[in-house]
């Protein structure tokens, strides 16, 4: 699933078994290692070059830029951090922030997976995925807000939750404003059963206010995005000219095989309509590249200083069969764009390779 979930990082063989219940499986976000700290990697710096990973463990990252500084967050299993930094290849000097705690009990208490921060009409918003005391069939999302300028310091109000249409499973929440219209994107099950995880689309009225239907707009049908068992999670939106991407993750975490998929649609279209999105057949990044980098996904994107340069924030693992739990780090390297406007990922960098930094720092 995306990110990876296994918070005591079920063997794939484990996660076969519980696909073979017949009311629902067992997914596994990763990421919990008990304490919830992340180690700092030690910065490898030459004169403008870093070398990744940027932090460890550090599952589904994200990451967003506001007034001069990047905010980032990654699942942890048992709370909310936020780090912030000026420079987001020195991200591992940065010391993060706890923002939020579950409750001992109740429907946000366990599993908290995969945070993403987001600035929308004058606020800070948190989304998050969580469940009741460790029943992953109850999982959906929930929403915090933040009206202080900087969303390391002020007080998060809890908004309750993403009352996302149909109330099923839910994980991998996003929120785009386009159009003068806000559109949230998750990760879900069809029905109570469990199963597969499809990607739905419904619009919000405000940042924690879901409106009308949702509407698939991809399932697990490809086979490079059945690996393990059918996944289609955390979708991100990117937009570029006048198209409007969705990159997900395909394929169980647990496996070398998860890698990045593509949506697309007209910026212009009726995004409620499954019928707009056009998905690409084959990976658009990953599943792996070297004997560095393996199981990339849950990704996100930011922009350098300067505006200059487009970057991918994703996870990955150092070595082969290290599954969705705390071997993932946080990496970073540019992309690019094809001539048909479509992004051009490149291939996922080994951890032996030198990159230049963001252009500004």
């Amino acid at each position: 699933m995306t990110k990876s979930r296994c918070v005591n990082n079920f063997s794939t063989m484990t996660k076969y078994l519980f696909l073979l219940l017949p009311l629902y499986f067992l997914a596994c976000k990763s990421g919990d290692n008990g304490s919830g700290t992340t180690t700092p990697v030690a910065p490898v710096d030459t004169v403008g070059k870093f070398r990744n990973p940027l932090i460890s463990p550090a599952p589904d990252p994200w990451v967003t830029y506001r007034d001069g500084f990047y905010y980032v967050m990654h699942t942890t299993g048992n709370n909310l951090r936020i780090y912030k930094t000026a420079s987001m290849s020195r991200l591992g000097a940065a010391r993060p922030v706890t923002v939020w705690t579950p409750p001992a009990t109740g429907p946000n208490s366990r599993d908290i997976w995969a945070p993403e921060l987001h600035h929308l009409n004058g606020k800070w918003y948190i989304y998050y995925a969580a469940d009741n005391n460790g029943v992953d069939a109850t999982h959906r999302m929930f929403v915090l807000e933040n009206a202080a300028a900087d969303p390391t310091t002020g007080t998060w109000t809890d908004r309750g939750q993403l009352n996302l249409p149909e109330n099923r499973w839910a994980i991998d929440a996003t929120v785009i404003q386009l159009n003068n219209q806000l559109f949230c994107a998750w990760s879900g099950w069809e029905n109570d059963l469990g199963g597969s995880q499809q990607l739905y689309l419904c619009k919000l009225t405000n940042p924690y206010t879901a409106e009308g239907g949702r509407t698939r707009i991809s399932s697990p049908e490809l086979a490079w995005e059945r690996q393990g068992f059918g996944v289609n999670e955390g979708p991100q939106f990117l937009v570029h000219a006048n198209k409007v991407f969705v990159i997900y993750s395909a394929s169980f975490c647990g496996t070398d095989q998860y890698a990045l998929g593509q949506l697309a649609a007209d910026t212009t279209a009726s995004l409620t309509t499954a019928s707009v999105w056009t998905k690409a057949q084959s990976p658009v990044f990953g599943p792996y590249a070297s004997g560095t980098t393996y199981g990339v996904g849950h990704n996100s994107f930011f922009t350098s200083r300067d505006g200059r340069e487009n970057w991918l924030l994703y996870h990955a693992n150092a070595a082969p069969g290290q599954g969705c739990g705390d071997f993932r780090s946080a990496r970073i390297q540019p992309f690019t764009w094809k001539t048909d406007g479509t992004p051009n990922f490149g291939t996922p960098v080994n951890l032996n390779d030198y990159l230049k930094r963001p252009s500004g720092e």
